[in-house]
């Protein structure tokens, strides 16, 4: 007696889910691949300028699906094409041999898949780093691809020879992700910005010559001639059109700072002329173009696409592809194919279809066309279609995050399912998102700091010294002496939390005096206050080392515990005048807390009291000046390489202002003060 198959009795998966799964695991596959590329090329772009977190996820998810998905589905493509090869050529054969040609059909497609779009390329710069691995996995699918087609040869439709021009179009776009990736790495980038050495003048030849002057008799001195300078460039402001060329000139000579390279005297020097000719809207607008520029060289496909190579091979491959969709409705029978799969096909070709369409009109609409234009001293005007002409294009978010520590404390949003958040360990990521605004940076921001960082250039014969300063300049100017503790005594971080603390204690009184430039003033310090704040808290990596989350956590606490006692507070406002009431200035709240705590709230409520004895515009103006300094010391303590990280989150302001900063030589990347010394030898 044989006694059943302990495996068939208890089967994991039945049948008919193993059937199901044979039978339609490509098709959804495909259409995954399908959506993930939709996503990839309709939000590549729009992350550019759109900081929210939903979009970040969903080209995230995106992006690892469609490498995944393809690789996948490739596989299964080759498992189906082998199982066909190896069977007899039945009458049922014969159809599933038709259906396995369809399929194999859709194998370089899934390469096109693999090359992306051109409005992505990396999801993080660490993407481009890994450059030589997905190089690897490119071609290892570009393999398995070519050996699905060659399983699919001659085949007994003309399928198999429609496939050459996909595969050719599909091999052209992962050879211009992968040249995009390797480009874009870090050690390529730096090496290319390089430039060639220079050894500098022959110091030993001229010791010879001047040993063979004193050996022949003669009486000789060595006198330092000194270097012709540069003919002064006075550039004005950039005629109609030609914006775009001087913020990529410009963006060539200071992309260097995102490698930590030095710059130079003349690059310093012709940056400065540029810009003393411009208002601060320009010279913001300016610096807006160039970190365009760096996000799609960090990004895109941009260094690739935009070279005559590139565009010849674009072309090249986009007639291969129109191609395709004409040949497979004339050359296929239908009949032949399930519904479902000929439905299937078609959105294949038509999605390609689309995805060049966009990837064109991208390409006519964004600012590497304005710059061939430029070069070439023509205009939009020549462009044939309306929406061509006159094209405004979003190259930020234009947003600052603001961040408010009362808010916190007071629990002003409390969290839905908070026990679920803590058990799943986002309770903390989950309080950042959901008190964080945005506060869109106004005309009148950008005019208070580029009026200050000239003003400071005026005043300071090196500009390099405000890199120094974290608010004491202006309190020196200002003639607030008694406020210097709060920044050369404490640490940034620390120092960050009491202005914040103090800007948001004399923000909750009302000045009533709109439109004014004390409401300017007053406005714009919470603005840059809450922001920083920010930074601190969710990107602390942009800020110089410090202990800033431990003190900003321990003055939460402190800040909780003390609304708690005073009869549960909830409106700001009042929590604002409960704690100006308390009197900080007695006794220092460093001698009764020790250093074990590194709350902050009470220095914070000192500094208020003592802003509040001044002049309500005095004050608002010192406080202005004090968090515009801050801001610029923090800018110009972030590396190079986080600044880049930022620009696929919507860009950060502190970018901007650091960019800036690097224009107007405020800067200690600019490390050569001169060119090479000239010595001769003077025979007396």
């Amino acid at each position: 007696m044989t006694l059943p198959d302990h495996r068939v009795l208890f089967q994991v998966v039945p049948d008919d889910v193993k059937h199901m799964w044979n039978e339609w695991a490509l098709r959804a596959l495909i259409l995954i691949s399908l959506a993930s590329q939709i996503t990839l090329i309709l939000l590549g772009n729009v992350r550019k300028y759109n900081p929210r977190t939903r979009v970040r996820m969903a080209l995230w998810f995106a992006y690892i699906m469609a490498l995944a998905v393809a690789s996948a589905a490739l596989g299964v493509i080759t498992r189906t094409a082998l199982d066909v090869c190896t069977d007899s050529h039945t009458l049922s054969q014969v159809h599933k041999m038709s259906t396995s040609e369809l399929m194999s059909f859709w194998a370089p497609f899934l390469l096109l898949h693999l090359g992306g779009p051109d409005a992505i390329t990396a999801f993080a710069l660490e993407d481009n780093e890994l450059s030589l691995r997905q190089f690897m996995e490119i071609i290892f699918q570009s393999g398995v691809a070519l050996y699905i087609l060659l399983l699919s040869w001659p085949g007994c439709s003309d399928l198999p020879q429609l496939s050459i021009p996909v595969y050719v179009a599909g091999f052209i776009k992962c050879a211009e992700r992968i040249r995009a990736l390797r480009l874009a790495n870090t050690e390529n980038l730096r090496d290319s910005m390089l430039g060639p050495p220079d050894p500098g003048p022959n110091y030993h030849k001229f010791l010879e010559d001047l040993q063979l002057k004193k050996s022949q008799g003669f009486n000789v001195k060595v006198e330092e001639v000194p270097e012709t300078p540069l003919p002064a460039n006075d550039h004005s402001y950039p005629a109609e059109g030609k914006e775009i060329s001087e913020a990529y000139n410009l963006f060539q000579t200071f992309k260097r700072l995102f490698v930590d390279l030095i710059l130079t005297f003349e690059d310093r020097d012709g940056s400065q002329s540029y810009f003393r000719h411009l208002k601060s809207d320009d010279a913001f607008r300016v610096v807006e173009i160039e970190l365009g520029f760096a996000f799609d060289m960090l990004y895109t496909k941009a260094n690739v696409v935009y070279t005559f190579t590139g565009l010849f091979l674009r072309l090249l491959s986009i007639i291969f592809l129109l191609m395709v969709p004409v040949g497979f409705y004339y050359v296929c029978d239908m009949d032949d194919y399930h519904f479902i799969d000929v439905v299937i096909t078609y959105l294949l070709t038509g999605t390609t279809m689309f995805m060049e369409i966009i990837a064109v009109v991208t390409m006519l609409r964004s600012d590497w066309t304005d710059l061939w234009l430029s070069q070439r001293n023509l205009t939009r005007k020549i462009l044939i279609f309306p929406f061509f002409k006159k094209v405004t294009k979003k190259r930020w978010s234009g947003s600052i995050a603001q961040f408010d520590l009362l808010s916190v404390a007071l629990e002003e949003k409390p969290a839905s399912f908070l026990k679920i958040q803590t058990l799943v360990g986002i309770d903390d990521i989950r309080v950042k998102h959901r008190y964080k605004t945005y506060s869109k940076v106004s005309e009148d921001l950008k005019n208070l700091i580029y009026s200050q960082f000239l003003e400071f250039m005026v005043l300071n014969s090196d500009p390099k010294a405000l890199c120094t300063h974290k608010g004491s300049f202006s309190l020196r100017k200002n003639e607030c002496d008694a406020l210097l503790w709060s920044i050369t005594k404490v640490e940034f971080d620390q120092s960050i939390l009491i202005w914040h603390i103090a800007t948001t204690l004399c923000f909750s009184e009302k000045d009533n005096q709109d439109g004014t430039d004390n409401d300017v003033c007053r406005r714009e310090s919470k603005h840059i206050s809450d922001y920083l704040l920010y930074l601190l808290v969710s990107y602390p990596v942009m800020l110089p080392i410090g202990i800033g989350m431990i003190r900003y956590r321990d003055t939460c606490a402190e800040a909780t515990r003390f609304f708690n006692e005073k009869g549960f507070i909830t409106e700001k406002s009042e929590a604002c005048r409960k704690l100006v009431e308390v009197d900080s200035l007695e006794v220092l709240p460093s001698k009764v807390k020790g250093d074990r705590c590194k709350s902050v709230l009470f220095d914070g409520c000192r500094l208020a009291l003592t802003l509040k004895k001044m002049k309500r515009e005095r004050m608002w103006r010192v406080m202005s000046q004090v968090w515009i300094e801050i801001l610029a010391y923090a800018s110009t303590h972030c590396r190079g390489f986080h600044h880049e990280q930022q620009l696929r989150k919507g860009g950060e302001f502190l970018t901007h202002v650091w960019l800036l900063m690097a224009h107007l030589g405020i800067t200690e990347q600019f490390q050569v003060s001169q060119g090479h010394a000239r010595a001769r030898i003077n025979v007396l």
